[in-house]
């Protein structure tokens, strides 16, 4: 008998996503002071740090039922870090989501039962899309 992988455990889902968070926030806050230091410019500090949690958030956004223009919004003071964190919450759970896929990705996501009951798996190879027909021979619609 297989054994079906199943989604980490809280523990291992939280600390993944705390190491997720430090890559998307701590290099941008070493090289903001690093601009700041050679600069003596504190906002160019606010701008290096910010801009490197939007880069993250656009990274990672369509992975995480986020479209990719949500970066701009990943550089928004206090409110990118805060996308950080749901990101790197959903990131650490994938393949499986616990949340509701956007309109655009529910044609290439199931939701799954079983022991799994709860969760939807979207990834690009859960469900190939095969047509019953040869297109020449399928009903047109209008």
């Amino acid at each position: 008998m297989q054994r079906r992988p199943m989604p980490r455990g809280l523990t291992a889902r939280a600390t993944l996503a705390a190491a997720v968070f430090t890559l998307a926030v701590v290099p941008g806050w070493t090289f903001g002071d690093l601009a700041e230091q050679g600069t003596g410019w504190p906002i160019l500090d606010w701008l290096v740090t910010c801009g490197w949690s939007g880069l993250a958030v656009a990274w990672w956004a369509p992975w995480c039922s986020y479209r990719r223009r949500d970066g701009w919004l990943g550089a928004v003071p206090l409110y990118g870090w805060y996308l950080v964190a749901i990101l790197s919450w959903r990131l650490a759970l994938l393949p499986y989501r616990d949340w509701e896929p956007r309109p655009d990705e529910q044609w290439r996501a199931r939701w799954l039962t079983g022991d799994l009951l709860g969760y939807w798996r979207a990834d690009a190879t859960s469900r190939p899309v095969r047509a019953a027909r040869r297109p020449a021979d399928a009903r047109r619609t209008r």
